[in-house]
């Protein structure tokens, strides 16, 4: 039943997103062929990337056993669960959308939802060859500051995000 439900969430959500679409390729028609050049242009980036994660995430549901995922980022990994997900964030250079079937899977695997929010978050602002060009451009104070108020509001997020869910939950 609940897998049903989300099935048609989703299409109902395809839906609304094809009909904004159109509307607003009515309102702007100039821009449908840039449209379809950029979508064409993800859509053949995901299709030569997507197959060697589904085989990675494959490969990591075979040989990452459970315990480790709960034993590093799991609800009593603490301090070292919240400096995991950002070392494990940080280490991939890929799109973000690669993230979520990971995620989904650290999830699946038993790992706590503020470590995952962070491991996303992490993903997606912090990258180490980012901070090397921000380094060099933008100098070691900037690139240090930003840093360490990154990571502080990340923590924070995922934390917040956490207990708002299983508030909700609880409700």
């Amino acid at each position: 039943m609940k897998k049903e439900r989300e099935m048609i969430r989703d299409w109902v959500l395809f839906g609304l997103i094809l009909i904004i679409l159109v509307v607003l390729l009515s309102i702007f028609p100039e821009k449908k062929e840039a449209v379809i050049r950029t979508s064409w242009k993800f859509f053949i980036e995901m299709v030569w990337i997507f197959p060697a994660v589904m085989i990675i995430l494959g490969l990591f549901a075979v040989w990452i056993p459970k315990e480790i995922v709960v034993k590093y980022l799991g609800s009593t990994s603490g301090i070292k669960g919240i400096l995991f997900a950002i070392v494990l964030g940080t280490l991939p250079t890929g799109p973000l959308y690669i993230a979520f079937p990971i995620a989904a899977a650290l999830l699946k695997k038993g790992a706590k939802i503020s470590n995952i929010i962070i491991f996303l978050s992490a993903w997606a602002c912090i990258k180490i060859p980012q901070e090397m060009v921000e380094l060099q451009f933008l100098g070691p104070k900037f690139m240090a500051i930003r840093l360490i108020l990154t990571i502080i509001f990340v923590v924070i997020m995922g934390v917040f995000i956490e207990k708002l869910i299983e508030w909700s939950d609880k409700k």
